[in-house]
């Protein structure tokens, strides 16, 4: 469980702040996002076939610039 403990002196924006960073460098913003809504498995398959794709795509263009 993320948390932060509040120094003294320090106003709530700044703790805050600090918990929002925790909270982005442990990756919890991102996976609350992904599961916001339901996807189905064939629908997530496709996703990352065209993810594949494109990184493929993506490499093969960036090794042909070399010529």
């Amino acid at each position: 469980m993320t948390g932060v403990i509040v120094r003294a002196n320090e106003s709530f924006e700044k703790a805050l702040r600090r918990f929002t960073k925790t909270c982005e460098k442990t990756g919890i913003i991102s996976d609350v996002k992904k599961n916001q809504y339901y996807e189905k498995p064939s629908e997530s398959r496709k996703r990352q076939e065209n993810a594949a794709r494109r990184k493929a795509v993506k490499e093969n263009s960036a090794r042909n610039r070399g010529y």
